[in-house]
């Protein structure tokens, strides 16, 4: 690539509502930089906001979706440095994105990479696909979610054991613990992403936030509030034409228009 070429691309495919965003970094294996992340970010960000798009896929290169942050930005960074520059802000920015976004992961999938993965809402691996939080070999720990997420996804002890000895694991591992939603062949992760983006796209837009609202707010609430918070959006629901046109479509036996409305 040229250095005037994006580090994020964008590709639409409209007829299915759904938009592809490929980091384009292949000699730095997709490291995260600030730059990186902020094209990210704003690239989902705009997505957000059209209606034509209900569901994103995010990912990387057939060597890596993303092999962690970007250590030449950080290595002699004062603590002062670390405060004002607030770079990990940029990972909260992704967990706004209030549609849903699948992470498509081929490669190595490490440090700020894995994440990142962990912070959008599904991951598909290819069968080659390492996940991983190698921090401590730096002399430090994951610092965008890393120990908090990875521990809600897969348990205390295997969580505690990848980020206290650096080593990843494969696709299969991942699958088992819960990581990941389905591991396909590698050369097949994106467009399989893509088909269960498109899937994804075919339900109510208002419902498919308010789902990804409530389903992420079981890690924040307990039981009884979680029940309560998912009790009020699905009654919201029912202010909504997608509501209306959803049930009729059921009982009519045909397939429902969803408008996003």
């Amino acid at each position: 690539m040229t250095a005037d070429e994006p580090l994020v691309i964008v590709e639409r495919h409209p007829a299915r509502h759904v938009a592809l965003v490929r980091f384009n970094r292949p000699k730095q294996l997709n490291a995260l930089n600030g730059q990186v992340m902020d094209e990210l970010c704003s690239a989902l960000e705009a997505l957000d906001r059209d209606d034509e798009v209900r569901c994103m896929v995010v990912t990387g290169n057939e060597r890596a979706f993303a092999a962690g942050a970007d250590i030449g930005e950080m290595a002699t960074a004062t603590p002062i440095d670390m405060l004002q520059g607030n770079r990990i802000a940029q990972w909260d920015r992704v967990r706004r994105i209030s549609k849903p976004v699948i992470a498509a992961v081929n490669g190595w999938c490490l440090g700020g990479g894995c994440e990142l993965a962990m912070a959008l809402d599904l991951i598909v691996a290819g069968e080659g696909a390492r996940f991983g939080q190698p921090e401590i070999n730096l002399g430090v720990i994951p610092g965008a979610g890393g120990t908090q997420r990875l521990v809600r996804a897969i348990g205390k002890s295997r969580a505690m054991e990848m980020v206290l000895t650096g080593e990843p694991i494969g696709a299969g591992e991942a699958l088992r613990l819960g990581l990941v939603s389905r591991v396909v062949p590698d050369e097949l992760v994106v467009g399989d992403a893509l088909a269960l983006a498109a899937t994804i796209a075919t339900k109510s837009p208002i419902a498919l936030r308010l789902a990804k609202e409530s389903v992420n707010a079981a890690f924040e609430l307990s039981l009884t509030d979680g029940l309560a918070h998912e009790r009020r959006l699905f009654y919201l629901l029912f202010a909504s034409e997608d509501q209306k046109e959803g049930m009729a479509a059921f009982l009519e036996k045909r397939d429902p228009d969803f408008k996003g409305r």
